[in-house]
């Protein structure tokens, strides 16, 4: 099994984690309907108050285009392209420059793990990271990619730190985009066909269903149908 194979086995076996944006509360909290509707078309049901704040850390820059690149570079690194998407086609690199900016705390292990790839691959390769060969790229990663589980994350070296959070919001940013549900087959809550509860199962309890409430609940033609009541809360269809 390839390493996109294996991730995609974990994920689907519910050992993914998320991450949480983090935000604080403006001063100014209004924000026009025009706003809100065209923010609506990529921050689906987020408040006026977190659209305010999505737009500001829209407004600024944190990574220079070096740094892009090397994260680019990195992430494709991480999560290897094939027929079902990229990191690019997902919109990682857009992804971690956000969660930098929506969450600082990232930025010190983001930049100095940046900063420490271009100084180790010149000083092994005489190039910088995202210029280096595929196969010194991945040296240097073998040295910080696998961590001694025994030591608390907070006590290992920066670059080590680097990698994990890279790797986790690469796995984040690609699997919860478009092209990465996709590439899970994920469908999500889908409709399914209930006739109700079985016979026999009626008949050890004594009960059996109205005709007119079959009419109602068990006809699967209407499955799609919203149901409406009338205002003593009686099903009305």
């Amino acid at each position: 099994m390839d390493r996109r194979k294996s991730i995609k086995s974990i994920l689907l076996g519910g050992v993914a984690g998320g991450l949480a944006l983090n935000g604080c509360k403006p001063d100014d909290t209004t924000i026009t309907k025009e706003a809100i509707a065209e923010s609506t078309q990529n921050y689906f049901g987020r408040t006026p108050e977190e659209l305010k704040i999505i737009e500001k850390i829209n407004s600024e820059q944190f990574f220079n285009p070096h740094e892009i690149d090397a994260i680019t570079t990195l992430a494709n690194l991480i999560l290897p392209p094939d027929n079902k998407g990229s990191i690019t086609e997902a919109g990682v690199p857009d992804f971690i420059e956000f969660m930098a900016k929506d969450y600082p705390p990232f930025q010190p292990t983001l930049r100095g793990g940046i900063m420490w790839l271009d100084h180790e691959s010149n000083s092994l390769f005489n190039a910088e990271f995202k210029t280096a060969t595929e196969a010194q790229q991945k040296q240097i990663l073998d040295t910080i990619a696998y961590p001694d589980i025994e030591v608390p994350e907070a006590e290992r070296p920066l670059q080590v730190q680097f990698f994990s959070l890279m790797r986790n919001l690469t796995l984040t940013g690609y699997y919860t985009s478009k092209v990465g549900i996709a590439d899970l087959g994920y469908k999500g809550n889908q409709p399914n066909v209930w006739d109700g509860v079985p016979e026999d199962v009626l008949q050890q309890h004594g009960i059996a269903y109205e005709e007119e409430w079959l009419a109602k609940c068990i006809d699967q033609s209407k499955r799609n149908d919203v149901a409406e009541w009338d205002e003593l809360g009686n099903l009305l269809t």
